[in-house]
C-alpha cells in the first residue's frame, strides 16, 4: 500500500498536469539528484584520490630505487591485492545493502550490528591471508617467477602484514560512514594521513636506508593512521551517537546473514580484482620480464587512478539506492541509478582523451627506464578506451549492490574475466605471440562483454518496487523475531515510510 501510493506520487511529480511542466519536474528531480549524489561523490572521489596517491608515491619510491626493486615491488603488491585486499574489500562491500538499506529505514540498531559483524569477519579473513603473505617467496618460486624479483617482492609482502589488521576495522568503517552520508571528515583524514606518508616513506626508504621494506612500513603506517584520525573526529565531534549502539555479543549471533551477502560479494570483487592483478603475473613470462613487470606496475597505478570516480560514483550510487529502496522509494531508487549511469558515461569518453594525449608524460613519472616507458605509453590509450566500459560498468555493479543482489554481480564477472577476457589475453599474448599488448587486448573484450550484461541487468531487469519490498524484509526480518525486536523499540522503518 505504502509502496503503491509512493509510487503514485512520484509518477504525477515526474509527469505533471502537461508535458511541459512534467520535463520541468523531471530536471528539477534530476537536478537534486545530482546534488545528492556528488555531494556524496566528490568528498569520496577525493579521499580515493589521496588514497591513490599513497600508493603512487610508493611505487615512485620503489621506481627510484630501481630496476628490480620496481618490478618485484609490483610483484607483491599484486600479490597483496589478489590474496588479500580484495578479500577484505569484497567482504566489507556486504555492508553496502545492509547499512544503506538500514539508513533509509531509520533501523539503528540493524546498522551497528552489521558494522560489528563485518569487522569480525574481516579479522578472521586476515589469519590465513597472513599465512599466504609469509609464504610468498615459495609460492612465486613454485609459479615460475625470477628468484631476483621474488625475493624483493617476499620482502616487501612480509614487511605489509599490520596493514592487514588496519583494514580489517578501515574498510567496514568506511561503509558504516558512507551509507549515513558522512564522506568529508574521511576525505579530510585521508587526506591528512597521505601529507605524512611522502616524508614518511622518503624517511624510511632513503633516510634510514630501509630499501623496500621502509616503503612497505610507510604505506601500512599510513593506513593506520587513516583510521587513527577518523576514530579521533568521530569521538571528538559524537557524529555517529544514533547509529553507533556499542559493542555488543548479539553481533556473534547474527553472521549468518551477513555471510550470506559477504560471500557473492567477495567473490564479484576478487574476480575483477585478480584479473588485473593475474596480468601482473602473465607479464612475468613474457621475453622481457622485467621490463614487462614495470610497464604493468606503472598502467595498474593508472588504471587505478581513473578507478577512483567511478569507484566513487558506484559507492555513492550503490548507497543511494539502498537509502531510498529502504525509505520506501522505488522511483527515488531508479532514478538514482540512471542519473549514475549517465555521469559514468561521460567519466568514461574523458579518460580515453587524456590517456591519448598524455600518454608519455604519464608513463616518464613512474621511471626513467626507456623500455618499461615504451611499453606503457604503447598500451595507455588502450587501456583508457577499456576505461569507456569500465566506468557505467563500475557504476551499474554499485546498483547491483545497492539492491543486494550480489550474486548476479559475481556471475558477471565470472564470464566476463574468465570465460572472454581470460581467453583471448593469453591467445594474444603468448599463442599469437602479440605480446605485452595482446594482455590488455584480453582486458577491453572483458570490459565490453561485462558493461553489456550489467546494463541489461540493471536497466532491462530490475523491478524496482520488488526491490523495494525485499529492502524492507533485509533489514527488518535479519535481527530474528519482528515481533520480540517491535517491543524492544528497535524497529523504525515503517513509521519512516511516506504514505502509511
Amino acid at each position: 500500500m505504502a509502496e503503491g501510493k509512493e509510487k503514485g506520487r512520484d509518477v504525477e511529480e515526474a509527469g505533471g498536469a502537461g508535458a511541459g511542466e512534467g520535463w520541468s519536474r523531471m530536471g528539477r528531480m534530476v537536478a537534486e539528484e545530482l546534488r545528492e549524489l556528488w555531494g556524496m561523490a566528490l568528498p569520496i572521489t577525493a579521499m580515493n584520490c589521496v588514497v591513490y596517491l599513497r600508493a603512487m608515491v610508493s611505487v615512485l619510491c620503489l621506481g627510484r630505487l630501481g630496476r628490480l626493486e620496481l618490478a618485484g615491488g609490483a610483484l607483491s603488491i599484486g600479490f597483496t591485492n589478489i590474496t588479500g585486499y580484495s578479500v577484505l574489500v569484497g567482504l566489507a562491500s556486504c555492508l553496502e545493502p545492509l547499512c544503506s538499506q538500514a539508513y533509509g529505514s531509520r533501523n539503528w540498531d540493524f546498522l551497528s550490528l552489521s558494522l560489528q559483524r563485518a569487522i569480525l569477519l574481516l579479522l578472521l579473513a586476515a589469519l590465513p591471508i597472513s599465512f599466504l603473505w609469509i609464504n610468498l617467496g615459495p609460492i612465486m618460486v613454485t609459479l615460475g617467477q625470477d628468484p631476483a624479483i621474488t625475493a624483493v617482492a617476499s620482502s616487501y609482502c612480509l614487511y605489509s602484514l599490520p596493514d592487514l589488521v588496519t583494514n580489517a576495522f578501515l574498510q567496514p568503517l568506511r561503509v558504516f560512514l558512507r551509507s549515513q552520508g558522512v564522506t568529508r571528515p574521511m576525505a579530510a583524514c585521508s587526506a591528512l594521513a597521505v601529507a605524512l606518508h611522502v616524508p614518511l616513506s622518503a624517511l624510511l626508504a632513503f633516510g634510514l636506508g630501509l630499501g623496500v621494506p621502509g616503503v612497505a612500513l610507510a604505506a601500512a603506517a599510513t593506513n593506520l593512521n587513516m583510521a587513527v584520525f577518523l576514530l579521533v573526529y568521530l569521538r571528538r565531534r559524537r557524529v555517529c551517537e544514533l547509529t553507533w549502539r556499542g559493542w555488543s555479543r548479539e553481533a556473534l549471533r547474527g553472521l549468518a546473514p551477513v555471510l550470506r551477502l559477504a560471500l557473492p560479494s567477495c567473490a564479484g570483487v576478487c574476480l575483477e580484482w585478480w584479473w588485473y592483478e593475474i596480468m601482473t603475473v602473465l607479464a612475468g613470462y613474457l621475453p622481457d620480464p622485467t621490463s614487462a613487470v614495470g610497464a604493468t606496475a606503472v598502467l595498474i597505478q593508472t588504471t587505478s587512478l581513473m578507478y577512483t570516480v567511478p569507484m566513487a560514483l558506484a559507492a555513492c550510487v550503490s548507497t543511494r539506492v539502498g537509502n531510498e529502496l529502504g525509505a520506501g522509494k522505488p522511483w527515488r531508487a531508479k532514478l538514482a541509478a540512471l542519473v549514475a549511469l549517465g555521469c559514468a558515461l561521460v567519466i568514461g569518453v574523458v579518460h580515453v582523451v587524456w590517456t591519448v594525449i598524455f600518454r608519455e608524460k604519464w608513463a616518464r613519472l613512474f621511471t626513467k627506464d626507456a623500455s618499461v616507458v615504451s611499453l606503457a605509453a604503447a598500451v595507455m590509450p588502450l587501456m583508457g578506451l577499456c576505461e569507456l566500459g569500465n566506468c557505467p560498468q563500475t557504476t551499474g555493479c554499485g546498483v547491483l549492490r545497492g539492491t543486494a543482489r550480489p550474486v548476479v554481480g559475481m556471475r558477471i564477472n565470472l564470464l566476463s574475466f574468465y570465460l572472454v577476457g581470460t581467453p583471448v589475453a593469453v591467445g594474444l599474448a603468448f599463442w599469437l605471440r602479440v605480446g605485452f599488448g595482446g594482455l590488455w587486448y584480453g582486458l577491453l573484450s572483458a570490459q565490453v562483454a561485462c558493461v553489456v550484461s550489467v546494463l541489461v541487468v540493471v536497466l532491462g531487469r530490475t523491478d524496482w518496487e520488488v526491490e523495494t519490498l525485499r529492502a524492507k524484509k533485509l533489514t527488518n526480518s535479519e535481527l530474528g523475531d519482528i515481533a520480540d525486536e517491535e517491543k524492544k523499540g528497535l524497529l523504525l522503518a515503517d513509521s519512516s515510510v511516506e504514505g502509511v
